[in-house]
């Protein structure tokens, strides 16, 4: 078994670590008695350990899983905010959770941490293997580890759980899934059982999953979480509560190392506003992706005192800085007209960050017609407004 590695093999891996994995195959067919190929393996995962997985990656003994498992972990920083809304929901006097689909083990290591048991389970042999393995080298004594698969387990169950939490796969036959009910096990065919065993259920859900449809399939929706790491969203959470028939709340967080922005609103709030439209200003703000995921775009005008720039166009304007607006800010210099001499003359350099938003011409078509060069501090940015469109020299201020 590769949780069987010996200590002298661990710190080869540890010391060998910014090595090419690659090149250390081709050049030897084992290391200490062990197959090359395993040991590249874990010094690759190493790698995307040490951001992905930083209290992994600095705790000694840890083994890494094969390469497809290690991507679909959740990382830390979304594990550890997952932790935090089940303990603002939940307090921290509850006794069980049951993980159905444990896989790596990072959100059952951040659950055991909460709950006084915790429930891991899958149904590869290897992973629970690797997943109790690192669960006793990170102290998680509380953690119970199952080879099963969700169904069976529920089905078994005798004692009830505070909270279940599942991961469904969204990978099936070689293809991304993005429905959840494409997605493995299928969790609209899980939840009535689930509510049999458990008061409340987390779900863990693409990314690209339509929320509202999420709202309408699943039971008891308390909350709906949109989880971007450093504008980039990466986890979409519905939390459920048995008996729970009013309207969720929904979150959009960006999660920015040790800051984060945070918008909640309901989408009968978002629905029921007249956003107030107008030409650029002195400011441009452009919303982080958790908000843009979210579909909380008339609401900003509102709650920032922006106007937004067109329907279409998912860009805010102000005449005074708004320095706690969730997203990109910029400070507009001149607009511009599409005249490669004239754009030669306030980008000096030939380079420009070019931004296209609601506008006939993609990146590249601009860059091409503009003759600019990706690069340097200034900003292009092209977006249609109201009456027209926009294209203005730009400095990203945050």
């Amino acid at each position: 078994m590769i949780t069987e590695l010996s200590l002298e093999i661990l710190k080869f891996i540890r010391d060998h670590e910014n090595e090419d994995e690659k090149a250390l195959v081709l050049r030897q067919r084992s290391i200490l008695g062990v197959p090359s190929r395993v040991i590249a393996e874990q010094i690759a995962a190493r790698k995307k350990a040490k951001t992905k997985l930083p209290t992994w990656y600095e705790t000694q003994g840890i083994i890494f899983p094969p390469a497809l498992n290690f991507e679909q972990t959740s990382s830390e920083i979304t594990a550890r905010y997952k932790y935090e809304i089940l303990k603002n929901i939940l307090g921290s006097s509850v006794n069980s959770a049951v993980d159905l689909t444990g896989g790596f083990g990072t959100d059952t290591y951040f659950l055991s941490r909460l709950f006084s048991k915790v429930d891991y389970l899958d149904s590869d042999e290897k992973l629970v293997e690797i997943a109790r393995h690192n669960h006793r080298t990170l102290n998680a004594g509380n953690i119970s580890h199952h080879q099963d698969v969700a169904e069976n387990f529920l089905k078994a169950m005798n004692a009830s759980a505070d909270l279940i939490f599942i991961d469904p796969s969204r990978r099936k036959i070689n293809r991304k899934a993005i429905t959840l009910s494409d997605s493995e096990p299928n969790i609209l065919d899980l939840q009535s059982q689930i509510f049999l065993k458990a008061k409340h259920l987390l779900i863990k859900a693409s990314p690209l999953l339509d929320i509202t449809l999420g709202i309408r399939q699943l039971l008891f929706v308390r909350d709906v979480f949109v989880v971007a790491v450093n504008n980039e969203v990466k986890e979409l959470l519905f939390f459920s509560e048995k008996g729970f028939s009013a309207e969720p709340l929904i979150h959009a967080v960006n999660l920015l190392g040790d800051a984060r922005e945070e918008l909640g609103f309901l989408s009968s709030e978002e629905a029921s506003i007249d956003a107030v439209f107008g030409d650029p200003q002195a400011w441009l703000y452009e919303p982080n992706a958790a908000i843009l995921k979210a579909g909380a775009f008339k609401l900003l005008t509102h709650k920032f005192h922006v106007f937004k720039i067109h329907p279409s166009t998912h860009l805010y304007t102000s005449e005074s800085l708004i320095d706690n607006f969730p997203g990109r800010t910029f400070k507009l210099r001149s607009p511009l007209k599409l005249d490669a001499k004239v754009l030669a003359k306030v980008f000096p350099n030939g380079k420009a960050n070019i931004i296209t938003r609601n506008y006939p011409l993609s990146v590249d078509e601009l860059k091409k017609k503009s003759k600019l060069k990706d690069g340097g501090h200034l900003y292009l940015l092209a977006f249609s407004g109201v009456a027209k469109r926009h294209l203005y020299q730009a400095v990203r201020i945050k």
